[in-house]
């Protein structure tokens, strides 16, 4: 073998470490991209949820007054009404802020503020503090957000009077447990096995088929688990994920 077929043979080895050494280099910097957007969003939702309590405060100041006032007035029945009232806003802020994790509390607030924006009744039901995820909180935040907005846009195509949307967050001794479910119309059977494939979507347009893709891409690299069982009555999707030393 001639020096010039060395020369060629070690550049070409040369071309291709570098070639695999630039994918690398996207790969991950495709990955930090990723990491940063999720991050902005939990900031932001950090924010929003500083301004709601902030606002709930100073509401709450003014609700002091009203009750004092109709009690002064002796207006028991309708202080009692207005109370009752004032409780059922109190008690929904109160469940989405719950667990140990704040980016979590503040995507909950937000969603929660957004579905009613859109007439949707928004329910969380928290009985985990999450101390031991395992899955990056971002990671987490990113699956959620995408269930739910899934959630929503099911919602509207419902022909139902009320629509309605929970979030339970539970679980066992080795698994976190969070569930997403709507009163939304029923996932024929026959797609059911392509919704979380990247594009599948049955919507028109740019931006649909990307959710369930993505929940489907974070469970795969946190060994975490997700069902779906879905009737005339509710759709409901639930992913696990271990839990962490």
């Amino acid at each position: 073998m001639g020096d010039s077929s060395f020369y060629l043979i070690g550049f070409v080895i040369l071309v291709v470490i570098l070639i695999a050494c630039i994918a690398v280099l996207i790969r991950n910097y495709m990955k930090l991209i990723a990491r940063n957007d999720a991050l902005m969003e939990s900031v932001d939702n950090l924010c929003k949820l500083n301004d709601k309590l902030r606002m709930d405060r100073h509401d709450y100041l003014n609700h002091l007054q009203i009750v004092y006032g109709l009690m002064e007035l002796e207006e028991y029945d309708e202080m009692n009404s207005y109370l009752r009232k004032v409780y059922k806003e109190l008690l929904k802020t109160g469940k989405a802020v719950k667990t140990s994790k704040p980016a979590i509390n503040a995507l909950l607030a937000a969603k929660m503020a957004e579905a009613e924006a859109q007439g949707i009744e928004f329910q969380v039901d928290v009985k985990s503090d999450l101390k031991k995820l395992a899955i990056e909180d971002w990671e987490l935040c990113k699956v959620l957000s995408n269930l739910i907005d899934n959630a929503m846009k099911a919602l509207e195509d419902s022909t139902g009077e009320e629509k309605k949307l929970r979030v339970q967050i539970t679980e066992t001794p080795e698994r976190y447990i969070f569930s997403v479910d709507d009163n939304g119309p029923k996932i024929p059977e026959d797609i059911r096995d392509n919704i979380f494939k990247r594009g599948f979507s049955t919507k028109k347009g740019e931006g649909h088929g990307m959710g369930l893709a993505i929940v489907s891409e974070i469970l795969g690299k946190n060994s975490g688990d997700i069902e779906l069982s879905s009737d005339d009555e509710e759709t409901v999707f639930t992913v696990s994920f271990g839990k962490g030393e």
